[in-house]
């Protein structure tokens, strides 16, 4: 299967994100992050063997899974959440700017660098565009700066340490998501979670914090980041589609010229070689 289909396929659940979360909006982040990482990573408990990886592998994969989501949420907390959430999706211009930095055989040529801008100009207009925007200041986009770095160096550096089982990545969340059960233990009051609750969270640790870190890894380690990173901007434009269509708002032009931005930018990046 082509490494852009894997890709596609963390995209298609990572859209489903935003409007799961909105639902469960009422449970607390940690929490909410923590249930659901560890149950995104029971399919890959069956193959526990592979979970055999350096300490530095692991770190990394608590480092991108676990510090990403902790700056995330600490931003959404701290910033309005429409901007705080542009801001984090400068991630898949990120990952097009510093794969010739981070990856020694990656060469960036001025069609990634255009593609990539034109790329994050769509994903400003799909989130403006699906919320509105203060226009305030706010230092919790400092996080979610630093978020956006993190999953984009995760995800190249990914390719810097020695080769691991795709399965390993299960670990990376378990681990990460015991962690995020011990902030919420820390900081955050107890709460009681219904039927329905768990249900949700059950879809989004299977889903977008789930399948979707294995099918990621295998795009990663198969295809080019380059390319990768600008199919990245997909992301934005689905989850904001996807938020109209369950919040009952109409289609607007910016959602249209959005859509013509970001695809056009991933036919353009993916064709460079």
């Amino acid at each position: 299967m082509s490494p852009h289909w894997y890709a596609l396929g963390a995209i298609a659940l990572w859209a489903s994100l935003a409007a799961l979360g909105v639902t469960l909006r009422h449970v607390p982040p940690f929490l909410l992050t923590g249930l659901a990482l560890v149950i995104g990573s029971v399919p890959a408990w069956p193959l526990v063997r592979h979970w055999r990886v350096p300490p530095r592998t692991l770190a990394l994969g608590i480092y991108g899974l676990f510090a990403y989501h902790f700056l995330l949420f600490i931003a959404l907390r701290a910033a309005p959440p429409v901007e705080a959430n542009l801001v984090n999706y400068l991630w898949p211009l990120l990952i097009v700017l510093l794969a010739p930095i981070l990856l020694r055989d990656v060469h960036l040529k001025g069609a990634h660098v255009f593609a990539g801008l034109a790329g994050f100009a769509g994903a400003a207009i799909a989130i403006l565009g699906g919320g509105g925007a203060s226009g305030a200041w706010s230092w919790g986009y400092l996080p979610a700066l630093g978020a956006a770095f993190i999953w984009s160096s995760y995800s190249l550096w990914t390719r810097r340490v020695p080769s691991f089982p795709t399965a390993a990545v299960g670990l990376f969340g378990l681990v990460s998501g015991l962690l995020s059960l011990a902030c919420h233990a820390l900081l955050e009051d107890p709460v009681q979670l219904s039927p329905r609750d768990y249900a949700l969270i059950a879809v989004m640790g299977l889903g977008p914090l789930g399948a979707a870190f294995f099918l990621w890894d295998k795009a990663l380690k198969t295809g080019d980041a380059r390319h990768i990173g600008i199919l990245s901007y997909l992301t934005p434009l689905a989850s904001t589609t996807l938020l109209v269509l369950v919040t009952g708002r109409s289609f607007s032009l910016s959602i249209l010229a959005a859509a013509a931005l970001i695809i056009g930018a991933a036919l353009i990046g993916t064709r460079v070689r």
